[in-house]
C-alpha cells in the first residue's frame, strides 16, 4: 500500500472495537499495546493485554471459572491462537453478543487490574 492508497474500510467489528477503545482510552491507566496481542490490536493496562480483536471478534482475560460461565451459557468460546489448544482464561466473544464487549471488555480489565 502506498501513501495515496486508502485505508481499507474497517469490518463493523473493526468498527466496534474503535469504539470501544475510544472510550477505555479516556481512563487514563489504559492505552493501547505497543506490541500486537496474537497479531491483534489490543488494549492494556501496565502493559498486560486485557481486550484484542483477532479475526474479527473481540477477545478478553477473565478467569477462568467466569469464561466456563460464559461458554456455557453460549456468549462465546476459549480463544484457541492457532495452536491448537483453547487457553483457560481468554474468552472470544461470538459477534451475536457484541452489545456485551463494553461491559465484558471493563470486567477484563477489572480482573488484570487486580492480578497483577
Amino acid at each position: 500500500m502506498t501513501k495515496t492508497d486508502p485505508e481499507p474500510p474497517l469490518s463493523a467489528a473493526g468498527e466496534s472495537y474503535a469504539r470501544l477503545c475510544a472510550s477505555f482510552f479516556s481512563r487514563e491507566d489504559v492505552r493501547p499495546s505497543e506490541k500486537r496481542g496474537f497479531g491483534a490490536a489490543a488494549l492494556t493496562i501496565e502493559g498486560r493485554i486485557f481486550a484484542m480483536l483477532p479475526r474479527d471478534r473481540l477477545v478478553v482475560k477473565l478467569p477462568k471459572a467466569r469464561v466456563d460461565e460464559l461458554v456455557a451459557a453460549g456468549c462465546g468460546e476459549r480463544f484457541d491462537a492457532n495452536k491448537g489448544r483453547p487457553m483457560k482464561e481468554w474468552l472470544a466473544i461470538d459477534s451475536a453478543h457484541e452489545g456485551d464487549w463494553d461491559d465484558l471488555a471493563s470486567e477484563a480489565l477489572n480482573f488484570v487490574r487486580s492480578h497483577p
